[in-house]
C-alpha cells in the first residue's frame, strides 16, 4: 500500500471522479511499475478486440482520444494538487499514449507486442522533445508527454510497416 492509498477521501466535488480516471480505476495505485501495468492491459484489450485497421477504427479511436485526453488533462490536473507534480498513481497519460501508438497497426499479438516495446521505450527514454514537455504545467504536462511518446512510436511502426516486408 502505497501512502496514495492511504490518504482520506477528499470532500471536493468531482474528486472521486478525478482520481478514478487519472489512475485508470485504480491501476496507478498497483506497486511496481502502473505504467507498465496500464499500458499492457491496453494492448490485452486491443488484441482480444482484434478490430482491423481502417477508416471507422481510425475515426473512433481518434474521438475516444480526444475525449479521454481532455478528461484526463483535467484529472491529472486535479490529481496533481493532491498529490504533487506528475505522480506515479496518474496513468491516463499512458492510456493516450498507448491508444496512439496503436492507432495504426493491425491489433494482433507481433503488431501489439512491438507496438508495446516502443511505447514504453519512448515514454522511459523521452527523447526531445518528449523530456522538455513534461515541464509543462499542470495536468497538460503530465499529458503531453506521453502523447509525443505515442507519437513517437507510431511513427516508428508506421517506419517499420513501410521498411519491413510482411510487418
Amino acid at each position: 500500500m502505497t501512502h496514495l492509498d492511504r490518504q482520506s477521501p477528499s470532500p471536493e466535488r468531482g474528486w472521486g471522479v478525478a482520481r478514478a480516471l487519472a489512475t485508470a480505476g485504480g491501476v496507478g495505485f498497483l506497486p511496481g511499475a502502473p505504467a507498465t501495468y496500464v499500458s499492457f492491459l491496453l494492448v490485452m484489450l486491443f488484441w482480444v478486440l482484434g478490430v482491423p485497421p481502417g477508416a471507422a477504427r481510425l475515426g473512433g479511436l481518434a474521438l475516444i482520444l480526444l475525449i479521454i485526453t481532455i478528461a484526463g488533462t483535467w484529472a491529472a490536473e486535479r490529481a496533481e494538487q493532491h498529490y504533487g507534480h506528475d505522480p506515479r498513481a496518474v496513468v491516463i497519460d499512458e492510456v493516450v499514449g498507448m491508444t496512439l501508438t496503436a492507432l495504426l497497426i493491425p491489433w494482433d499479438g507481433l503488431h501489439l507486442a512491438v507496438a508495446f516495446l516502443l511505447f514504453r521505450a519512448a515514454d522511459v527514454i523521452k527523447p526531445p522533445p518528449v523530456y522538455q514537455l513534461q515541464s509543462l504545467p499542470g495536468g497538460l504536462g503530465v499529458m503531453v508527454d506521453d502523447i509525443a511518446a505515442g507519437a513517437y512510436a507510431c511513427g516508428l511502426l508506421a517506419l517499420l510497416q513501410a521498411l519491413v516486408p510482411g510487418f
